[in-house]
């Protein structure tokens, strides 16, 4: 089992809130989190897609207040929305005598009902986390381009061969578009859903022009923003957002769009193995978003990321904004020799940020300049994770 860095903090909410809500796509080993946390104290796990499970629950607060010495771990909580209010109230009960941590964790798929229930019903009773896919920390026993080629996802990361890591990602996704996107939004057609899926993967880290979507799909511009806000919201395709500031330059502001895992990229443009990929035109874009997701996935909640560019050709692939201020401007090559272009110095002349990093795959960290360094991802990340 990996050790995943979420842990500490989620022992860490469980101590300090009465509710907890663990987040993430399907798959991605929030169940197996919650059990191994809910080890180190008496707890209770109830599924919310077993009927069996669900039955206990006919009178929530009957049951529930039976419990009340106990961890509640409610797995796929969005199955019983009508909960939300029975915990308010068990949980302003437990408060009046006194316990005022870890009472329930829930766990769901990121769905927007769950987020709006449970900030609607639970506002100020309740902290939230992100579990996203593995990243370079967590793996370091393994290669890093088996992290990259197969995702985060540990079924297909562990797959005992690359034919069975593509496979199970196919039927990931199947049954993503099949059965659990319907439980989410309105009905869309599977097939439809796949071809935009499959769009984004083409269309990775690029700048998002929704009309250009809606085009090749045969949709609106306001049924294609709704598929890219439901796939974001379900934490499988990610928004970076444009840097912006009173800088007196014409800045680029629609944000880049792309599908967070990479495994799932190379899956959805069926590359099977690593010769491929290091073949296909999505090689580049693959590598640069894999980097940011990592890095992303490795720092503090309170760093911001960002990417910044003008119409003078002014860019930095990645800006990290800190909560004193400062700025971190971090440029990602797939090259064991990597060079700066003359639009990262412009971009840090305009932003004059407190360090400048250039990530590649090499494993030597090296100066290329007295204020730029060349780094490992593995390297940046640790130093992420601890900053």
């Amino acid at each position: 089992m990996f050790e995943r860095r979420l842990f500490s903090q989620l022992a860490d909410a469980l101590d300090h809130s009465p509710a907890t809500v663990l987040l993430g796509p399907r798959q991605v080993g929030k169940t197996t989190l919650a059990l191994a946390v809910g080890e180190a104290r008496a707890s209770l796990y109830l599924d919310l897609e077993s009927e069996q499970d669900r039955a206990k629950l006919a009178q929530p607060e009957l049951y529930l207040a039976d419990h009340q010495d106990k961890l509640v771990i409610l797995d796929e909580v969005h199955r019983a929305p009508g909960l939300f209010p029975v915990l308010r109230g068990l949980i302003d009960k437990g408060r009046r005598a006194g316990r005022n941590n870890g009472q329930y964790l829930l766990l769901g798929s990121a769905s927007l009902d769950l987020l709006k229930q449970s900030g609607e019903t639970l506002a100020g009773r309740v902290a939230y986390l992100e579990l996203a896919p593995l990243n370079v920390l967590e793996t370091q026993s393994l290669a890093m381009d088996t992290l990259w080629l197969r995702g985060g996802f540990p079924q297909s990361l562990l797959a005992t061969s690359v034919a069975r890591s593509l496979r199970w990602r196919q039927d990931f996704i199947r049954t993503y578009l099949e059965r659990d996107i319907p439980q989410f939004g309105p009905r869309i057609a599977a097939e439809t859903l796949r071809r935009f899926w499959g769009m984004l993967a083409h269309h990775q880290g690029g700048m998002l022009n929704t009309a250009q979507f809606a085009r090749n799909l045969g949709v609106d511009v306001k049924t294609a923003a709704s598929y890219l806000d439901l796939l974001v919201d379900l934490l499988l395709v990610r928004k970076l957002q444009p840097w912006h500031a009173n800088l007196g330059k014409r800045l680029v502001k629609a944000p880049k769009v792309y599908v967070r895992d990479s495994g799932l990229v190379h899956a959805l443009l069926n590359i099977p193995d690593k010769e491929t990929l290091l073949s296909h035109p999505v090689v580049g874009q693959s590598w640069e978003c894999f980097v940011i997701e990592n890095l992303l996935s490795c720092a503090s909640d309170q760093v911001q990321g960002y990417y910044y560019r003008t119409s003078g050709g002014a860019e930095i692939d990645l800006l990290l904004a800190w909560p004193d201020g400062k700025l971190w401007a971090i440029e990602i090559k797939r090259s064991l020799t990597p060079k700066l272009e003359r639009g990262f110095h412009s971009a840090c002349a305009d932003l004059n940020p407190a360090r400048k990093f250039v990530v590649y795959p090499g494993t030597e960290r090296y100066r290329m300049a007295a204020d730029i360094e060349a780094i490992p991802l593995t390297m940046l990340a640790a130093e992420l994770q601890s900053s």
